[in-house]
């Protein structure tokens, strides 16, 4: 820990505990939620489109390590917002309620634990962790702060997946031991651009955290997703979401063992993390096995989840389910239930609006405090350890096993 942050956690205890009791209690659905952004890059831009449809929710403070993004939140949020370099002087103010937290994978738990110990409720983007040891730390953070803290897997918010998790519940398509899912895109190869960024403009020692020393690098800053330091690659970037999905489908929390494969096809020489990957994870408690695949170098079956049961398959994607007869059998009748408009496995359909039906579950659980988010911090820790394990296979080159 930072001696920066040990000294704003010492001294706000008081005020912390002033603040759980005051907010303990919920909103009112006429009480204004005011809420601090946390890391206001790409992610959180795209957040705040929703941001007109969540009733009675005003955003009074940014904090981000790049100036640029800091003047482009304000001007989408509130120019009167407060801005700050640090999250530290954010989660101090009284005029902030709740966060809501994109910043890069390797900052996700600190800034989400300490926003839990300054009184504030959590919306806070996948993956959860950035390694498997982190989970214990969040999840004891916001139980013991009684905070609402919503993992941003959106997909357990989404209409048609609700349904779909009804039909497989119902028993409709058997008994599942195998599922499938990908993340395929087809993407120009990957090249460092040269980016005429001011290093005077960013607060890279802070950007850093816990990573190791290194010089600034625009590069890296922008696409930190796919260097080990900062992100975890397809795994944690794509297949968190899907994993996600099978784990509150099939009542699973992490995998026995990761079986992964990785390799350079259109980021060799740029990216510290594979372009294309595949992972076998095994749940024998369970009888599941689940596969995934993922590439920048075609788009075939694009993004999808196919739960393979003895009577039928499922598939999902994000804006449709269908229900697919096993071969040979006449029941269960096919069906389906498509909300967007496209092809198979789109990234995103323009129906449902994941996002603004995921953080419409957070402000109603912030508001009436005895309801439960669709993904807290404990199913955001269950998928996100899938991953690890999945990376550990692939940086290792062996079978990653549960330790516990």
């Amino acid at each position: 820990m930072t001696s920066d942050r040990r000294t704003f956690l010492a001294t706000s205890a008081a005020a912390t505990a002033g603040v759980l009791t005051e907010s303990s209690r919920g909103f009112a659905a006429n009480d204004t939620l005011r809420v601090g952004l946390v890391g206001v890059g790409g992610r959180t831009k795209h957040l705040l489109k929703s941001f007109p449809g969540l009733p009675n929710v005003t955003v009074t403070a940014v904090c981000d390590v790049w100036d640029q993004n800091l003047a482009e939140a304000k001007k989408l949020a509130d120019p009167k917002a407060f801005a700050t370099r640090h999250h530290e002087e954010l989660l101090a103010r009284k005029d902030v309620d709740a966060v809501l937290i994109g910043s890069p994978d390797h900052w996700h738990v600190a800034h989400a634990v300490d926003a839990c110990k300054a009184g504030k409720d959590v919306y806070v983007e996948k993956p959860l962790t950035h390694e498997l040891a982190e989970g214990k730390a969040v999840v004891a953070a916001q139980n013991e702060n009684k905070r609402v803290v919503q993992v941003g897997t959106q997909q357990r918010s989404m209409t048609h997946l609700l349904k779909a998790y009804e039909v497989l519940k119902a028993g409709t398509i058997g008994k599942v031991h195998k599922v499938q899912c990908s993340w395929n895109r087809n993407a120009a190869r990957a090249q460092r651009f040269k980016d005429k960024m001011d290093p005077a403009g960013v607060d890279w020692k802070r950007f850093l955290g816990t990573a190791k020393d290194q010089p600034f690098d625009a590069y890296k800053f922008r696409q930190w997703r796919w260097f080990w330091d900062f992100g975890g690659g397809i795994f944690t970037d794509l297949m968190v979401h899907w994993i996600d999905v099978v784990h509150w489908f099939l009542d699973l929390d992490h995998p026995a063992t990761a079986a992964s494969a990785g390799d350079f096809f259109s980021a060799k020489g740029v990216w510290d993390t594979p372009d294309t990957v595949q992972t076998l994870l095994r749940y024998p408690e369970k009888e599941v096995q689940v596969h995934f695949e993922g590439t920048f170098s075609s788009n075939r079956n694009g993004a999808r989840v196919e739960f393979m049961g003895t009577e039928a398959t499922l598939y999902c994607d994000r804006g449709r389910y269908e229900v697919i007869p096993d071969r040979g059998k006449a029941k269960p009748e096919a069906s389906a239930l498509v909300l967007g408009t496209g092809v198979k496995g789109l990234d995103f359909y323009d129906k449902p609006d994941g996002e603004l039906l995921h953080l419409l579950n957070w402000v109603e659980c912030i508001r009436d405090r005895s309801k439960k988010v669709a993904c807290p911090a404990e199913a955001g820790v269950g998928a996100a350890s899938a991953a690890h394990q999945a990376n550990q296979s692939l940086r290792s080159g062996q079978v990653a096993v549960w330790k516990g």
